[in-house]
């Protein structure tokens, strides 16, 4: 299941341009931080089978580097074909909440949801320093009628606790915290630099003692590594320890351009799985139906065992493409002053209440760091 890119040749080629045009905002060790243009923020799931119709995404690129990362093929749309790059260059979406904002036109508005954080998480280490992601929760706290879900691999969703409370007031949402393993050195090697599992955990216990909607997403699952029934009940288990109001999960599915990174991984520390793993997905990117199966059942059992409903008010999330472009259609509800939005974290890159002669850069504009 994915959202098929609806861009036209010469789009492609646009975003290449941009690509290459970038302004280089900071550099770190084995990480670049470029600057491009936010042409729209809202990109629309094509796919009847997507339990939403929008997505966003504040960043082209995650540094978390989980090496089973599916979204390393957006990468390629800018002519980025290395896997490293999807980790290594990190494009931030420049006005990214001012374009939001436009977007969310009452006259264009539909009954359909918006998942936040698809193909890059907006929780990942650039957004403590460029704060799109904020930005953006900024202009959805003006909102009414909005269906967002959040999700993310990182305790750093609890700064914005504050604006999700405004959100939640007038509008749905929820927010789904990714725990692949409870084994901290296992999610040290699978997910590179994303936050360890118990600090995730504490997140969603956060977020659940200031009233808000939290899950975990236990995804993906992968097979003779951590589908053990031991090991997917100790996350369950941890979920339900930590209050979370629902559960998902996923299995691993493995996309051409994840391919080069998770079998560089099994090959570092798994290398007696690697012929299991090439068999496995050697006709299909996804797992069989029969595995599939088996995995469903034992996940409905595990969640019975620990409170956890089969089915939830809450949109299952799903592996998803980004798409290129906005559309035609948005989400149901409206801008509570739409001529001009109310005043929103709008430096991006510096601290909170910092003017903006200290660097950094506003959605009204842009200054090198």
């Amino acid at each position: 299941m994915e959202c098929t890119p609806a861009e036209t040749a010469a789009a492609l080629k646009g975003i290449k341009r941009m690509a290459r045009e970038a302004t280089l905002l900071a550099d770190k060790q084995h990480t670049d931080y470029l600057h491009i243009e936010a042409r729209s923020l809202l990109n629309r799931c094509s796919s009847d089978r997507m339990p939403f119709a929008w997505t966003i995404n504040p960043y082209r690129g995650c540094e978390f580097g989980c090496s089973y990362c599916y979204a390393r093929y957006t990468h390629e749309f800018m002519g980025l074909t290395r896997w490293e790059d999807f980790e290594q260059k990190i494009y931030v979406k420049r006005n990214a909440a001012r374009t939001l904002a436009r977007e969310l036109n009452p006259s264009r508005l539909r009954d359909r949801s918006i998942a936040l954080g698809t193909a890059t998480d907006p929780y990942q280490p650039a957004e403590r320093r460029y704060r799109v992601t904020r930005a953006m929760l900024g202009v959805m706290a003006q909102a009414r009628g909005l269906r967002l879900s959040i999700t993310t691999k990182s305790d750093l969703i609890t700064r914005d606790i504050d604006l999700l409370r405004r959100i939640a007031l007038r509008n749905s949402v929820h927010v789904n915290v990714t725990v692949t393993t409870l084994d901290r050195q296992l999610a040290r090697i699978l997910e590179f630099r994303a936050p360890t599992p118990d600090l995730r955990l504490r997140a969603v216990r956060a977020l659940r003692d200031a009233d808000l909607a939290a899950g975990v997403t236990l995804s993906p699952i992968l097979p003779d590594i951590t589908d053990a029934p031991d090991s997917l009940e100790a996350v369950i288990a941890a979920a339900r320890a930590h209050g979370a109001s629902h559960l998902f999960w996923n299995a691993l599915f493995l996309k051409p351009s994840a391919r080069p990174s998770f079998f560089l991984f099994l090959d570092r520390h798994f290398p007696h799985l690697i012929d299991r793993y090439a068999r496995r997905f050697s006709r299909s990117a996804f797992l069989s139906r029969a595995y599939k199966r088996r995995i469903g059942d034992l996940m409905d059992a595990l969640k019975r065992r620990h409170g956890f409903a089969d089915r939830v008010e809450f949109e299952m999330p799903a592996p998803v493409h980004e798409s290129e472009t906005g559309s035609a259609q948005l989400p149901l509800f409206r801008i509570e002053s739409p001529p001009t939005p109310a005043p929103m974290p709008s430096c991006i890159g510096m601290p909170p209440g910092s003017p903006p002669s200290q660097g950094g850069y506003c959605t009204t504009g842009v200054r090198r760091l």
